[in-house]
């Protein structure tokens, strides 16, 4: 079966909108056809719960500041929430039946408030809404509205249109661009998120990995338009934002709309982010190997603000696990990108992403794979056993994997990863490292930030300093943490964005 076919089984399964609905909501969605909440009025209560991946957490932000600007103000907890969001992630392994397990907690909850006369609203977002779709509502029905991650910017209309009875499923692919319909962050909401943001550039993916949801839940690969970053980027960094991550399921296969239509890759937007008054550094995530350009290898050499730190999943470093996996690289492939980045930047540390027991997949597999981390060396990574993903072609074959071999692999590849994880973190005693300060440290006069390699730091140093760059000599590393102490710090700066807003 074909990758456009398979996508549409997964549609067939329960992922269509209830859609008898004569008005598109976009305009609600806008703002413009609805009255805004009436200032007198008490404040609605919202608590959102995010799992997995930093879109969620981008997409968790959002749909905050969508139902804010309806009169929600967010809560910490669900107990007293008007509103309960659960944005849901279908990467991780049991991610619907986790999801139904905090769904019944929820069902419980809801029966309370209604016994107080209340009306309590739970909406399923992300990933499992959009490949579950109106399967959540036949088994819980307690739930009011399930929406996918592309349809996140009507969901003050689908509350209304829950709120009047109706059961709400909205899980197709729309044809509009949906940022185009999400308010600006309130400035007060992005102060409150600190020196560092997430910024989503690029949604879905094309490759088609055979153990992976993402092309059937986010679906085809879509870029922002230039435009429409730099202008979400000058809001946060007037707000004081020093830092931004670039995100996108497949985020180094950026291919933008510029100045003239023109198409601007990763790298070109890099640059002209870099132009940007008080922006100290820009990250990306996640990347695929295949879409590694020369322009963005060399933007890591030449660019100061993007960082020295890459995310890179390979996946396995058997060849014939990676053609299982559809992966379209192989693993001399992968290292000779690994040289030819690190020629271009020397000091740039790697991460990476690492499934154990993928079907098929023998012990002389696996060893490939440790030789492969061995011989690349990683700054930190992530790794996992193989599950299966319903509708994926990984989860169709004969030849999976006892979990015991899976365990007993994934133990051992952990053992590796750690092991250099904690000698990348040793190496930094005694260096001087540029550090974001993000926050207070967990102690009174400590301070605490990220060094260029996405380590945390922690400091005696004053409140002040956050959101500056400061030199810190890095005297200590802990299992999770460096430990330094600031140098010279009678000559660190304000921030940028300090003196611009006191010239304003």
């Amino acid at each position: 079966m074909d990758d456009k076919r398979r996508a549409t089984r997964l549609e067939d399964r329960g992922m269509m909108s209830d859609a008898g609905e004569a008005k598109t909501g976009l305009d609600v969605a806008r703002g413009e056809a609805a009255p805004g909440p009436d200032a007198a009025a008490p404040s609605r209560k919202l608590f959102i719960q995010s799992f997995g991946c930093q879109m969620n957490v981008y997409d968790a932000q959002r749909m905050s500041d969508l139902l804010g600007a309806e009169g929600y103000e967010e809560t910490q907890t669900p107990e007293g929430a008007d509103v309960i969001v659960l944005n849901t992630c279908h990467i991780r392994e049991r991610a619907s039946e986790k999801i139904f397990s905090e769904l019944g907690r929820l069902r419980d909850l809801k029966a309370a408030r209604a016994r107080e006369g209340l009306a309590p609203q739970i909406v399923v977002a992300g990933c499992v809404a959009q490949a579950e779709g109106a399967e959540i509502q036949r088994r819980q029905s307690a739930v009011d509205v399930v929406v996918g991650p592309q349809s996140y910017h009507r969901l003050p209309e689908l509350l209304r249109r829950a709120g009047e009875g109706a059961r709400v499923v909205e899980a197709e692919f729309p044809a509009q661009d949906k940022f185009g319909f999400l308010p600006p962050p309130p400035a007060a909401a992005t102060r409150r998120r600190g020196v560092s943001a997430f910024l989503t550039v690029q949604e879905g993916c094309d490759k088609f990995c055979s153990f992976c949801v993402v092309p059937y839940t986010r679906g085809a690969e879509f870029s922002r338009p230039v435009a429409a970053v730099l202008d979400e980027a000058k809001a946060l960094l007037d707000e004081g934002v020093r830092e931004l991550t670039l995100i996108g399921q497949n985020v180094n296969a950026y291919h933008g709309e510029g100045p003239g239509g023109r198409a601007v890759s990763l790298a070109g937007l890099c640059a002209e982010l870099a132009r940007l008054p008080g922006l100290a550094r820009i990250r990306y995530t996640t990347s695929h190997p295949n879409d590694m350009a020369d322009d963005l290898i060399e933007a890591h050499a030449t660019l100061p603000q993007l960082m020295p730190y890459l995310h890179l999943p390979v996946q396995s470093g058997s060849n014939a696990v990676l053609k299982a996996m559809n992966r379209r690289h192989t693993a001399g492939a992968y290292l000779d990108l690994v040289a030819r980045v690190r020629a271009r930047r020397p000091d740039l540390a790697l991460s990476s992403d690492f499934i154990t027991g993928f079907p098929g997949e023998t012990e002389a597999d696996f060893a490939d794979t440790l030789a492969l981390i061995e011989a690349v060396g990683f700054a930190a990574s992530f790794s996992f056993k193989y599950s299966p993903r319903p509708g994926t072609p990984g989860a169709e074959r004969a030849d999976q994997i006892d979990e015991d071999v899976k365990s007993r692999r994934l133990h051992a590849l952990q053992a590796l990863l750690e092991e250099q994880r904690q000698s990348f973190n040793r190496s930094m005693v005694g260096r001087r490292l540029a550090v974001l300060v993000e926050k207070r440290g967990r102690h009174e006069g400590q301070a605490a930030g990220k060094t260029p390699y996405l380590q945390a730091v922690h400091f005696e140093g004053g409140a002040g300093l956050v959101g500056a760059c400061v030199e810190v000599e890095i005297m200590a590393a802990g299992p999770n943490s460096l430990y330094g102490r600031l140098v010279a710090p009678g000559e660190v700066r304000a921030p940028e964005r300090a003196a611009r807003r006191g010239a304003a």
